[in-house]
């Protein structure tokens, strides 16, 4: 008989994006770009996280826009549903019913101390709703129920993942080993991409300054024009530097899609003004973006293909999500169907 060669298995990893907007440039050299080479390393699964959108006041019609656009693009960058779990989070309800059972495992005075509610409730003072305090609850059942390895995280997530496993450890105390506790993954290629018009903030969706940010789906004469405009500083020398920032940001910007390193960078524009600098990056992001851009219109010229997909997605998520959410609900002490 022969011997029995068992594969390793891989580990899982789990990253979810709002569809609150078109991702920017920063989420696509931050994250996105690395997103396709994960499906080989790891057991990928992705989601568009839709439910966590209306802790904010939304458009209806514009949300559900934004989610269609948002699961083409994701196609367009790369990701593969043969290879990927790839879903609508509002599409598998197991989401919202261990988000519930989480909140009755999670301590209030734990949510008291998340600055994203203390941020956000700033913003929007008109609507401190419940949902934006318990967002961690939910964001914990996102990551738990795929019994995630590893969550790609930035900086500004480190602390939801943080509560993410308190709360499985805390769970796994009182019931046993139900939910696998994730680790953190710093991406080592990501870039940190910051605002065109401040880049002494990062780049955001929610920037009031159109100028600030490009979008995946901007045309590109729209991304030159941006790009041309970027706030930089009087010297006039393309050398990354304390106190550049805008030049820093758009040599982080320029090597992240050409792959050069600072010092090539440095050399081929010595002697050269910001003007030159600013059009080659906007050339160099444009040709980028040209790949995805064209995929991104083929998808959204056949809904039928997208819907098809979203719907095997969520099959695929709602049958691996509804084990986890059984054995939680036993330990519990729920009754079975």
């Amino acid at each position: 008989m022969p011997e029995e060669i068992k594969k390793e298995r891989k580990k899982r990893s789990l990253s979810l994006i709002q569809p609150t907007s078109i991702p920017t440039l920063g989420n696509y050299l931050g994250a996105m770009k690395g997103w396709p080479a994960f499906q080989d390393d790891f057991d990928t699964v992705f989601g568009i996280a839709d439910l966590h959108s209306i802790t904010v006041r939304q458009d209806p019609k514009k949300l559900r826009e934004q989610t269609i656009q948002l699961y083409a693009l994701l196609l367009s960058v790369g990701l593969d549903p043969e290879k990927s779990i790839l879903f609508v989070q509002s599409h598998v309800p197991q989401h919202s019913q261990l988000g519930w059972l989480l909140n009755c495992y999670t301590m209030f005075g734990e949510l008291n101390r998340m600055t994203q509610f203390k941020d956000k409730s700033q913003q929007h003072s008109d609507n401190v709703n419940s949902g934006l305090f318990t967002y961690p609850c939910l964001m914990a059942a996102d990551i738990l129920l795929y019994q995630a390895d590893i969550v790609p995280v930035g900086a500004d997530q480190k602390q939801h993942l943080e509560i993410a496993r308190d709360i499985a450890e805390r769970f796994n105390g009182i019931y046993g080993n139900v939910f696998t506790v994730p680790e953190p993954y710093i991406p080592k290629n990501g870039a940190r991409v910051m605002s065109l018009a401040d880049p002494t903030r990062k780049m955001s969706k929610s920037d009031p300054n159109p100028k600030g940010t490009v979008y995946l789906t901007d045309e590109p004469n729209v991304i030159m024009k941006k790009f041309k405009s970027a706030v930089t500083d009087s010297e006039m020398s393309v050398r990354y530097a304390e106190g550049k920032d805008g030049i820093n940001n758009l040599m982080t910007i320029y090597s992240a899609v050409t792959g050069k390193e600072f010092d090539a960078i440095e050399s081929e524009f010595a002697g050269k003004g910001y003007g030159d600098f600013k059009t080659a990056v906007g050339e160099a992001v444009v040709a980028e973006l040209e790949p995805v851009q064209k995929k991104y219109k083929e998808y959204m010229a056949d809904k039928a293909y997208l819907q098809e997909q979203w719907t095997k997605g969520a099959e695929i998520a709602q049958r691996v999500s509804q084990r986890t959410l059984d054995k939680a609900m036993k330990k519990i002490g729920f009754l079975a169907k």
